[in-house]
């Protein structure tokens, strides 16, 4: 049986459902720190790290030193049935590192979804409340709860309705597309009189970067005005954390950048370097509202992710990669602020990044700023031939993501930018 790309992809449309879309047509076949290997042996370089998730890198020695002794002692019992250290341990880390005051308590589950799901559990036994309001541009998952949570119709919502009720969604501030902080806070009043008044909402729900937005940070002035408004209010104030922990954005928790802290905390990704875990942190007594039996999961918080949970944690701390970060953000916001200079890359409308959370926004005119999804498709394809793996994102599918592993270096890091470079000059310019 042949293992070509091609062959691959032909069985691949025979036993996989197109629902399950694929960027690239390549298969993986062998990865190491930044770098992939498909199974033609050719090499690409990552700027994607699985969609945020190895932030550590691939197969990061740490890492797999710490699954292969726990694969050696079990791996599964479940934790409601018999508890290990693994799990508790790494609560203890996540309490000690989240940026919410006072006692804080953590619970691990499996996908960034099942998350957010867990903490609209969380905060409506808490409060009592049955409403949630969240942003549009939102991503929170594909599960019924969350696909009613996110803000993006396609390709998320199309066909799969009706959704969860009780969800209400106000523009998320963007100032490059003319939404302010005043707009939006605006459309929460609005929303306050028309629709759900606040004694009847649970919580609001933030990312501190927008992923699949388009890498649009949550102003902080805006962020307090939210706190001021929940706590005025009795709402919770949730931040989104699935993409942006774990070092991304210069800090182990992006919500460290407000001057004020979130009830609650979702995580995911970063957090397991590879290996699927998720989970909530919140102050102690908003996360002990649920009834014993409430919150759990078969899989959740499985032995060998928290094993390698804790191993990122060292890594993050040891190779002071939240450092890292702002250097990786630096050189890639500086190569492109310099490109867009030029006239040869009037293409490039905004440059933006909050650590190694960056992205470029592609446009067809500066002045209209209309968005050229077609050359931004045309350049992840472009960069993809050219061995590098690139992500798009944005409402209008316009922006391309970096979310290259934190611990890539300077020289791979640079190879990757002039494979960018090159392509978008070509393809702008044709």
């Amino acid at each position: 049986m042949s293992n070509s790309n091609s062959a691959l992809q032909s069985r691949r449309v025979s036993a996989v459902p197109r629902g399950v879309s694929t960027m690239l047509p390549v298969f993986a076949a062998k990865a190491e720190n930044s770098e992939i290997w498909d199974a033609e042996g050719k090499r690409y370089i990552d700027f994607a790290s699985g969609i945020a998730v190895c932030g550590t890198g691939h197969r990061h020695p740490r890492l797999v030193e710490a699954v292969k002794a726990q694969l050696d002692a079990f791996t599964h019992v479940c934790v409601q049935v018999t508890p290990y250290e693994g799990y508790v341990a790494l609560a203890e880390r996540i309490n000690d590192l989240a940026p919410i005051p006072g006692d804080k308590k953590t619970i691990f589950l499996t996908t960034g979804a099942e998350a957010l799901e867990n903490a609209v559990k969380i905060a409506r036994a808490a409060t009592g409340r049955p409403g949630i309001i969240s942003f549009a541009g939102g991503f929170h998952g594909r599960t019924m709860m969350t696909m009613a949570l996110t803000g993006k119709v396609a390709p998320y919502k199309l066909n799969f309705g009706p959704l969860p009720g009780e969800v209400y969604h106000i523009p998320f501030p963007d100032a490059y597309h003319g939404i302010t902080e005043e707009q939006s806070l605006l459309a929460l009043k609005t929303l306050f009189k028309a629709d759900i008044e606040p004694g009847r909402v649970a919580a609001i729900l933030i990312e501190p970067v927008q992923g699949e937005g388009g890498f649009n940070t949550a102003p902080f002035g805006f962020v307090k005005k939210l706190r001021e408004i929940c706590d005025a209010h009795g709402i919770l104030l949730i931040a989104d954390e699935v993409q942006t922990g774990f070092g991304r954005t210069g800090k182990v928790f992006a919500s460290s950048h407000w001057d004020v802290a979130p009830d609650l905390i979702t995580m995911a990704k970063s957090l397991g370097g590879g290996f699927p875990i998720s989970g909530v942190v919140g102050k102690a007594e908003i996360m002990d509202a649920p009834a014993p039996g409430g919150l759990g999961g078969t899989y959740a918080g499985s032995p060998l992710a928290c094993a390698a949970g804790l191993a990122v944690l060292e890594v993050i701390e040891e190779e002071k990669l939240c450092e890292r970060a702002v250097e990786i953000g630096k050189i890639i916001t500086g190569r492109f602020a310099k490109l867009a200079a030029t006239n040869r890359f009037a293409c490039i409308g905004d440059v933006r990044a909050l650590g190694a959370m960056a992205a470029i926004e592609l446009v067809s005119d500066r002045a209209s700023k209309e968005p050229a999804a077609d050359l931004t498709k045309a350049l992840v394809n472009k960069a993809a031939e050219n061995g590098l793996i690139l992500l798009s994102c944005g409402v209008y599918g316009n922006v391309v993501r970096f979310l290259p592993p934190l611990t890539i270096s300077d020289a791979v890091l640079n190879e990757g930018l002039d494979i960018i470079e090159k392509a978008l000059g070509d393809l702008a310019n044709a």
